[in-house]
């Protein structure tokens, strides 16, 4: 069975409550509720995580890759801070997914670049909550790929 870490950086357990005209009015306990569904539909194990704190964050990006298990994450801010969650997504070969749910793009000049990127298979912005669905839509062939070179 496919396994997938979907993992939520700072700030977004204020999901519904923060900047709502920003990340829409879901909660995180919604999106994860969702996403599970989601997952359980198409024969994937879904576990949810989030935390405040990087070091952790660093911790579960390992985890999942030294186990061969897929990451969706959206890394919040420490996306265009954090050189240590880059080199946790490659130093465990984990392959992941960047996502955020508003364009990064067309907002602040500080929010365009991403240290993750650069070692994710893709990344998915700017379709709201929905950037999670298509990830894990996204996600689910890659493993399969790697899993039947590996086995």
């Amino acid at each position: 069975m496919v396994a997938v870490h979907l993992i939520n950086g700072p700030n977004l357990n204020l999901l519904g409550r923060r900047e709502p005209a920003t990340y829409g009015a879901t909660t995180l306990a919604q999106l994860e509720e969702r996403m599970v569904g989601l997952a359980h539909d198409k024969g994937v194990q879904l576990t949810c995580h989030q935390s405040n704190i990087e070091g952790e964050l660093v911790t579960l990006v390992q985890q999942a890759g030294l186990a061969g298990e897929g990451v969706i994450i959206n890394a919040g801010a420490y996306t265009h801070t954090s050189i240590a969650l880059r080199d946790a997504i490659k130093g465990a070969d984990t392959l992941a997914i960047e996502v955020h749910i508003s364009n990064v793009h067309a907002r602040e000049e500080f929010r365009h670049h991403s240290f993750m990127a650069p070692v994710c298979a893709g990344v998915i912005a700017g379709f709201g909550t929905r950037s999670y669905e298509l990830a894990l839509d996204a996600i689910i062939p890659l493993l399969q790929a790697r899993a039947s070179r590996a086995g």
